[in-house]
């Protein structure tokens, strides 16, 4: 019992202590009608994609835009690998890592339960079965510690109502030594046809994830419309 009260304690302790650490890096003002009125180290936060929109994610001019061919040759998914896919929707990239990640596992992680299940149709149509859908808090990823070896987070991290509440528990699930791939489409290309509040710079991509005590380890520019940063938890 006295254990059981003293490891509470810890974790209360904790979630007051990421809180008090996160909430003077918000501010709350009007902004684009496209935001939720939420900023975060000076950017502004998008609308969460809704499931009504998830027909855009298998939209077929998405391999021209995004060539996510390409991008999963990046994140290079091994045999045995442990990976979340963050903001999964209905598993574009999901289920050609997990084809992929033999022997492995690929964590499916989503806020919205219509998105995961489709992915469960999806994978068990194609007989995966090292696929394990998650579905994240608001402020969780919800994954357990010190797991990860590669996460994910395709055009999502954006769309994050809290980023830094979120990472924190992202990169306490991650290996020491895992990599985090982060794409989103070029806040400093005008020419990417992208709403500016769903588009993030260079520079702001590295400013937050430093917040969440990530390094850029490297970065892949071959995409057509996004950055594709790889970020180390040291």
């Amino acid at each position: 019992m006295a254990f059981r009260f003293v490891l509470a304690t810890w974790f209360t302790c904790a979630t007051l202590a990421v809180a008090a650490q996160c909430d003077g890096l918000y501010s709350l003002h009007v902004g684009s009608p496209d935001g939720i009125g939420k900023w975060y180290m000076g950017r502004e936060i998008a609308h969460t994609m809704s499931v009504v929109h998830a027909d855009w994610l298998e939209r077929p001019q998405r391999v021209q835009e995004e060539d996510p061919a390409r991008l999963l040759s990046y994140v290079d998914v091994c045999p045995g690998n442990v990976i979340a896919d963050i903001g999964c929707g209905i598993g574009y990239h999901t289920l050609p890592m997990a084809g992929r990640a033999t022997g492995g596992v690929v964590f499916a992680v989503d806020v919205q339960p219509v998105m995961l299940d489709s992915v469960r149709v999806k994978a068990s149509r194609s007989g995966l079965t090292n696929i394990i859908p998650v579905q994240a808090g608001m402020k969780d990823v919800r994954l357990p510690a010190d797991t990860l070896d590669k996460v994910l987070l395709v055009d999502v991290y954006h769309e994050m109502a809290f980023p830094c509440e979120v990472m924190t528990s992202l990169v306490a699930a991650m290996r020491t030594g895992g990599l985090l791939y982060l794409v989103e489409y070029r806040g400093e290309d005008e020419d990417v046809p992208i709403k500016a509040i769903h588009r993030m710079s260079r520079e702001q991509c590295i400013v937050e994830m430093r917040e969440a005590g990530l390094r850029l380890h490297r970065e892949h520019r071959g995409l057509p419309w996004q950055h594709c940063l790889v970020f180390r938890k040291p």
